[in-house]
Order: structure tokens, then C-alpha cells, then sequence
């Protein structure tokens, strides 16, 4: 290796073996070239303070203000009750004619806010089947963020999760198929 030595052993920066291309860096094994942090810009810097000065209990407040527009919406525009003759919202139904994967969640999540399980299920039986699992995650979610609670939690393997997604699938193409006893899962 050439280079300027000394009695402790080679002097200056590190020199390219031989036959390596003069313009790349040659850096010892297992070191890392000393590039500069990156600074965060304005609105990174923003957010990153806002989340350090807001309480514990900001976002899973946030997240129940949310869930709670949601059944309001659901419970003000009563979804149960809609002309025969009028054009579908949803751009799926509208465009081709078929139920989208999460047509009936709206009218279901009306049924189970008005405590009536049975006909929730008949519009969407995956959202119902969900429901307490999703409530579970996000009250263990929430009471840990804002209070600290540890409540046991559910853990679900890419297998289990796997088969729901299948299970949602095949919910969703045999709810489309017009022969009986098919039909009874169009809403």
C-alpha cells in the first residue's frame, strides 16, 4: 500500500487498492463513510415539536373524535332509509353494477348502533364478525397511549390475518353472484 508511513503505521487518508477506480472512495471494511446528518426542513421540525409538547391522551382523543364522526354520520344520514329509484353513492355500484367489499359497512354500522345484530350482519356479516376485534385493538391501543393501561394483547399471525382477507374475498364475489342462494347476501 503506498502512502506516506511513519513508526506507528501509515499517515493520511486510506489509498485505493490497485486497480480500483481513482474517483470511488476505498473505505476500510466495516466503515462507514461519514456522510451528513440530514437536517429536517420547517414543517418536519413543526410536527416533530407539536407531538413532543401534546399530552398522552391527544391522539387516541383525536382517533375517538373520528370513529365518533363516523357513527354520526352514520346515525344522521340513516342509510336505511333511501329512495328505491335512487342513483347509488358509491362510484363502484354506480359504474358496474356490483357491491364493492365494503358495501353495506355504513348500513350495518347503523343496524349495530341501534343494537339490531342480526339484520347488521345481513349487510355486512365481515364488518360485524370485525367489529369486536377492532374495538378491542383500539381501546388497548388507546388506554395504553393515554393512561399507560397494559391490557393483554391480541396477536394475530400473517396466517390469520391471511385467511380474513380470503375470507372477505370470497365474501365479497359471493355476494355478487345472482344465483340463489347467492342473492340473499346482495344488499
Amino acid at each position: 500500500m503506498s502512502g506516506v508511513t511513519s513508526v506507528d503505521g501509515p499517515v493520511g487518508p486510506p489509498q485505493p487498492p490497485a486497480g480500483a477506480v481513482p474517483d470511488a472512495p476505498a473505505w476500510p471494511a466495516g466503515q462507514v463513510p461519514p456522510y451528513p446528518t440530514p437536517q429536517p426542513d420547517r414543517l418536519t421540525r413543526f410536527v416533530v415539536r407539536l407531538y413532543e409538547r401534546s399530552p398522552r391522551w391527544a391522539v387516541p382523543l383525536a382517533a375517538l373524535g373520528c370513529v365518533a364522526a363516523g357513527i354520526g354520520y352514520a346515525l344522521i344520514s340513516d342509510p336505511t332509509r333511501s329512495d328505491p329509484d335512487a342513483a347509488p353513492s358509491c362510484v363502484l355500484k354506480l359504474t358496474t353494477g356490483l357491491d364493492c367489499p365494503g358495501c353495506g359497512g355504513t348500513r350495518a354500522l347503523w343496524y349495530v348502533v341501534h343494537g339490531d345484530i342480526p339484520a347488521a350482519a345481513r349487510h355486512h356479516f365481515v364488518f360485524v364478525f370485525a367489529l369486536p376485534f377492532l374495538a378491542y385493538l383500539f381501546v388497548a391501543w388507546a388506554g395504553r397511549q393515554a393512561f399507560g393501561w397494559r391490557l393483554p394483547e391480541l396477536r394475530f399471525s400473517g396466517k390469520v390475518i391471511g385467511g380474513f382477507l380470503a375470507a372477505w374475498l370470497a365474501f365479497s364475489v359471493l355476494r355478487n353472484l345472482p344465483w340463489a342462494p347467492f342473492t340473499t347476501l346482495y344488499v
